[in-house]
């Protein structure tokens, strides 16, 4: 009896308005496999909880057909993601689904790592030996002597290595709860890939731990065959090199944890701080982003962590995020400051509220991102800057109040000084203060010395910006 197929959306409108056509190339296994998914999935009764992860491939456009969450990886990180989702939403069903050059080539390392963690989400790979949407190139598994457009003559093992075997790889690692592989070139081999989905789906149902089911399929397209032949070729020749079976099943087990680490709030993990407070939501202040920049050896990065630290006592929410060349000194180095009063989403900071620049490559590289309404301080004695319309430009000399009040390094400590009286970070001084202070705890002769290079650096800003 042929019935319609569940677990899909009404029409698949990749290609046009109210079609049940699919996209792929008749005679291709991915249509026979995203129905045992689909069925599957409605048939446990998951769909709502569940969130596939697309790949780049053939299989690039499954938002347009399977009835449940998605979200699209870039080229290779579909396992990747699917170990984010999963530890993000852990009352979610988490579904991977790969091509073997997507996961076997530029995204194994993923794969195999979420492998080897047991991260909780299914893969669903899908092995037809080349790389299909880019023409037929060779493919970690395409086997030995198979013709590709990037091997002619055929694999030659002395040249291009043997084909990947990923379950018997896979089945070296300690975590994995279930591998097996399939194939979809018959009905007998289609029901068996069948029972393999849906133990992969029962086990993240369960929330039991890493399932990998790989399937053989056909490509006719690039195989140069017709969707018989395609078949046959597949049940002759790739299983052979990939032979089919269940390489280990623990689904009636308990999903292992050696060693649970103990969970515990960050203010557990690291304490409130000296006077500080644990950071609460409010509305009330919205987020902030700094960029500070500069050469290693300014002391940039640490201006950015004593702001970071500032923020922390005072309450917000805050991510402070380094970047830097390989000199110890003299080389680029950058850091990116958040505060908030609700939680960070990203530390990156690409449009920032307050550009703090100390060297000319700094200023030239970064002035131009500042948001409008924004602010740029810079070092004096460098060149203006160049910026969008709306932005204020503030030069300030923060290397000559620095030597003029006995302490030439500090240029970074007197444009903190600059910031706190132009009111630029928002926060309580004694909170900037207490940080600046904490900074110099293992060096405590430093700490009058920079609050006079802060208090001289406020004096100025207040009376000449």
């Amino acid at each position: 009896m042929i019935k319609r197929a569940t677990g899909f959306y009404d029409t698949f409108d990749r290609r046009e308005k109210g079609t049940r056509a699919t996209h792929y190339c008749p005679g291709c296994g991915h249509g026979i496999i995203h129905k045992l998914i689909a069925e599957a999935m409605a048939e446990l009764g998951i769909q709502d909880r569940t969130v596939f992860v697309s790949p780049v491939g053939c299989a690039a456009f499954c938002f347009y057909y399977f009835d449940c969450g998605h979200i699209a990886g870039p080229h290779g990180r579909a396992s990747a993601l699917a170990t984010g989702i999963s530890r993000v939403l852990p009352d979610r069903v988490v579904i991977s689904y790969q091509g073997d050059g997507d996961l076997g080539a530029i995204g194994f390392n993923n794969a195999f790592q979420a492998a080897n963690r047991g991260d909780h989400f299914a893969c669903f790979f899908v092995n037809n030996s080349l790389y299909a949407m880019t023409g037929g190139q060779m493919a970690p598994t395409t086997m030995l002597g198979q013709r590709t457009t990037t091997t002619p003559f055929g694999r030659d093992a002395s040249k291009e290595g043997y084909p990947l075997l990923v379950c018997e790889l896979l089945d070296r690692l300690q975590a994995p709860v279930y591998i097996e592989r399939v194939s979809v070139a018959d009905t007998k081999r289609i029901n068996k890939a069948r029972k393999a989905v849906r133990k992969a789906l029962e086990i993240q149902k369960d929330g039991k731990g890493y399932a990998f089911v790989e399937f053989l399929s056909p490509c006719p397209t690039n195989w140069r065959m017709d969707p018989v032949a395609a078949a046959r070729y597949t049940i002759e020749e790739m299983e052979r090199t990939f032979p089919l079976g269940c390489f280990r099943d623990r689904s009636e087990q308990e999903a292992p944890s050696p060693n649970p680490v103990p969970q515990a709030t960050i203010a557990e993990l690291f304490g409130e701080g000296e006077g500080g407070e644990v950071a609460k939501v409010d509305p009330s202040f919205g987020e902030r982003g700094f960029k500070f920049s500069g050469f290693g050896g300014q002391g940039v990065l640490s201006l950015g962590l004593v702001m970071a630290r500032a923020a922390g006592h005072a309450g917000r929410f805050v991510s402070w995020l380094p970047s830097y060349g390989p000199e110890q000194r003299g080389g680029y180095a950058s850091c990116s400051v958040v505060i908030s009063g609700k939680e960070v989403g990203s530390p990156t900071v690409d449009r920032p509220d307050v550009l703090v620049a100390m060297s000319q490559p700094a200023a030239e590289r970064y002035a131009g991102t500042v948001l409008p309404g924004g602010t740029v301080l810079y070092e004096a004695s460098l060149p203006c800057p160049k910026v969008e319309e709306g932005v204020r430009l503030l030069a300030f000399p923060a290397m000559r109040i620095a030597a003029e009040n006995g302490t030439p390094k500090a240029a970074n400590t007197a444009l903190l000084g600059a910031m706190s009286a132009l009111g630029l970070h928002g926060l309580p001084e004694e909170r900037v203060l207490e940080a600046l202070d904490d900074s110099f705890s293992s060096k405590p002769h430093l700490v009058e010395r920079n609050r006079k290079v802060y208090r001289a650096a406020c004096d100025w800003a207040r009376d000449n910006l």
